[in-house]
Parts: C-alpha cells; sequence; structure tokens
C-alpha cells in the first residue's frame, strides 16, 4: 500500500477534501525529444473529432445564427501516440477540475473501475464521472496486454484522487476473479481513509446517464439515505445451477462446471441465497463489514467455485439482518443499469438497435433516447469500435446536462460541445 500512500495526497478539513495536486509530465509513447502537446496543436490534427450532425437531435436546438461546435481530441490514436503534459490534460481533455455544488462537495463517491480494453472508452468514461471531490480505484485486468496497462498506468498518474488497485486479478467471464477484483479495489479504499460516502462499481464499457449531482441527491434520498442499493431477489429455481454444483475458471477464458459428482455444500451459516446484479452502491460500514466479518468471508470463501458469484455475493449479505444498511425487503429498487436484455425484448424494450453480445445489447444510435428516458444511474453496454456514433452522442448530452445544473460559473474548457457563429452570421 506504500504506493498509494504516496500517491494520493489528501488533506480533509472539516467537510472539505484539499487535493494536492502533482503537476508531473508523463508519456504514453517513450519519447524525450518532442514537445508537449496543447490543445492548439492537437486541433491541426486529424485526430480531433468535429461535432458530429448526428447528435444533434440530443442536444437543445442552437441559438439563432449559431451552430453546436466540436473539437474534441481525446481519442485512442492521440493517446498511444502523443505527448501528453499533466499541467494540460484536464484542460486539453475537458475535465471538470471543481465540484460543481456545494451537495456535491459534501457528498464524496468512489467509484472502483474495472477494466481491460478500449483505452479511449475507459477515458471518455472517466471524464464523464470525474470530480475532484471524489475517488477512482482502477482495476486493470492482470491479461491486459502490456502497452495498455502502462498507458493507463501514466493517464491515471495525472490525478492525485485516480488511483490503480494494488493487486491485479486475471478477470474470467463469470468467475470469482470478477468478484475477488471489487474486493481488492474495496481494501484500497477503505486504507486511504478518505471520507466518501457510497462506493459504485463499474465496468469500462458503462456510461453514466445520471449526473454526479443526480446521483449524490438520489443516494441521499429518503429511500437510499442509510440503505445500500443491491438490486435482486431470493435466488430463482432456474438459477440455482449456479451455486448447486462447482465450476473453475479456465484462466482469462470462461468458467465451465468441474464436472459430474462435483457438487456444493450448503452455503455457509445457513444462509439464503440471492440473486441480483453484480452493480451496487453501497455504504463505508457495509464494505467494513463485507472485509472484517466471518460470515462475510465464509460466503466470499463458499462462492469461490460458483459461477458468477457476483450476482449473489453483495444481494445476498444485503438480506442480513443486523448488517449496515440492509435492505431486507429489497427487489429490484434502485434503477442501478439500464439493460437492454435479449429475453426482455418486446416486455422492457423495443429491441436493440446496435447488437446483442451475450443477450446484452451493446447499443446503437437508436437506443438512446431509451436509455435518456429510462433514467438509471448508468447504461451498459457501449462500445466505441462497434457503434462509436451511440457514446459520442450519449457523451455530449451527459455533459450538457451536467453543465446545465452546475451551481458555479462554468469554465470554457469544461464544454466539449459549443455554440458558435456560422459563416453566414459573421458576415
Amino acid at each position: 500500500m506504500s504506493n498509494l500512500s504516496t500517491k494520493v495526497c489528501f488533506f480533509i478539513l472539516g467537510m472539505s477534501v484539499v487535493i494536492c495536486v502533482t503537476m508531473s509530465t508523463i508519456y504514453l509513447k517513450s519519447s524525450t525529444s518532442e514537445a508537449p502537446v496543447t490543445m492548439a496543436t492537437m486541433q491541426n490534427t486529424t485526430k480531433c473529432r468535429a461535432f458530429p450532425d448526428y447528435c444533434t437531435p440530443f442536444l437543445p436546438p442552437a441559438t439563432e445564427g449559431k451552430q453546436w461546435h466540436q473539437r474534441d481530441c481525446l481519442s485512442e490514436d492521440y493517446i498511444a501516440e502523443g505527448v501528453l503534459n499533466c499541467s494540460l490534460i484536464t484542460k486539453d481533455f475537458h475535465f471538470i477540475t471543481e465540484p460543481l455544488s456545494q451537495e456535491e462537495r459534501e457528498f464524496p463517491l468512489a467509484f472502483i473501475m474495472t477494466i481491460h480494453k478500449e483505452l479511449e472508452t475507459f477515458m471518455r468514461l472517466l471524464r464523464a464521472i470525474y470530480a475532484p471531490q471524489n475517488i477512482y480505484c482502477i482495476h486493470v485486468d492482470a491479461k491486459s496486454q502490456e502497452s495498455y496497462k502502462a498507458s493507463v498506468r501514466h493517464l491515471v498518474s495525472c490525478f492525485p484522487n485516480v488511483f490503480l488497485s494494488s493487486v491485479s486479478e486475471v478477470v474470467t467471464y463469470g468467475g470469482f476473479s470478477r468478484l475477488k477484483a471489487d474486493i481488492n479495489c474495496m481494501k484500497d479504499l477503505v486504507s486511504l481513509r478518505v471520507p466518501w460516502r457510497r462506493v459504485i462499481n463499474l465496468c469500462g464499457q458503462d456510461f453514466p446517464v445520471k449526473s454526479n449531482l443526480e446521483l449524490v441527491r438520489q443516494l441521499r434520498s429518503k429511500a437510499w439515505r442509510a440503505t445500500n442499493m443491491t438490486p435482486g431477489v431470493r435466488q430463482p429455481n432456474y438459477m440455482r445451477y449456479r451455486t448447486e454444483k462447482q465450476y473453475q475458471e479456465v484462466m482469462g477464458g470462461h468458467t465451465v462446471p468441474k464436472g459430474e459428482g462435483f457438487i456444493k455444500a450448503p452455503p455457509p451459516h445457513d444462509l439464503n441465497i440471492y440473486f441480483g446484479t453484480a452493480y451496487y452502491a453501497l455504504t463505508p460500514a457495509f464494505v467494513r463489514f463485507v472485509l472484517e466479518n466471518s460470515v462475510a468471508k465464509d460466503l466470499l470463501e463458499w462462492s469461490r467455485d460458483t459461477y458468477s458469484p457476483d450476482e449473489h455475493y453483495w444481494v445476498t449479505l444485503n438480506h442480513l439482518v443486523g448488517v449496515p444498511g440492509s435492505n431486507l425487503q429489497g427487489k429490484w429498487e434502485g434503477e442501478i443499469r439500464a439493460i437492454k436484455w435479449i429475453d426482455q425484448q418486446g416486455s422492457v424494450h423495443d429491441g436493440c438497435k446496435g447488437q446483442y453480445i451475450r443477450g446484452i445489447c451493446v447499443y446503437g444510435l437508436g437506443d438512446l433516447q431509451w436509455i435518456i428516458d429510462r433514467n438509471h444511474m448508468f447504461a451498459n453496454k457501449f462500445d466505441s469500435h462497434l457503434f462509436p456514433e451511440a457514446i459520442n452522442c450519449m457523451e455530449l448530452w451527459h455533459r450538457h446536462k451536467v453543465l446545465q445544473q452546475a451551481q458555479v460559473p462554468v469554465r470554457p474548457e469544461w464544454r466539449i460541445a459549443t455554440e458558435k457563429h456560422t459563416i453566414s452570421a459573421r458576415r
């Protein structure tokens, strides 16, 4: 943990968090001869995106005589090839650098982000949820390419409140390693002693729908101010195969049954197993219970050879009497993720406009209005290579909403899209 204590410099005075910013220069591709790249030079390259006209329906009409304009230079090619100066990166990439309201300042959030690919998508997700009063633990899959891990490491070093998990897992789909990645970050977050009020977990293909202010207000509401958010129900019969048989991870690939005869023992402490989402918003007291309580530890160990244990672990513990912030009567409340499951087509949604992968919709442009109307905390899944237009417009819509809600003067560099006079109007 020594690397974390030297990386993060927080001084807590009352309810404020003062961040000691490290003004160091990072290099995503080793080079000592190139000069630092600024926004002025970046805008002369082809790597800067102009405003996509197909996003116009997701923004309010431009003022008469003006049109929406964008020169966003955040791209995977640029990150991999460019020379980034830490003192310029927040401005050049439009990061918001101060709390936008007193409410947010007084209710810092912690985020766990589990990623393994798509550097640009990670950066766009980070800047969408970034606020200087929050804290971010990034778990990079140990099997990711070395160049990817190096790029993330360098980028993270530019932010005093963003750090890499001290232990990295080889994450396997449906395996215990996915649950362990979150546990690793929780240990790091608790050890830092930063006064975060809730921890929210994300994967690299999530994107926010609500603003940070809306998240804070939801989590401070009467329904959730003292309660963990772990959507789920008592384990249905058709899901019991996940915890009645023993499974093993094919390292870095997938999770499979061990075979006939490998049957699970009953859960420890005669626990009733629940089934829900892998996503949550948890109180600090609940996290400490997870890390320290013998019941939680025993359930964790028992879950090691189950299938997709992150979909039963959190929700099961959250239905126990006496657990901090438990929700004994909780079901699917919380609206934590907007997801289009293939088996819900025709009932919950009208179909995927992008592409189904493993039964989940990777969103296309035609899915965005459904996401906006649902107004969940986050939406899943986006893929900047398959359907870049979807995340382009989602980001523009989200940033516009965030700045509309700001209770401090908005700095020009926080805007990703701005209004500019048309050529005819200037004449």
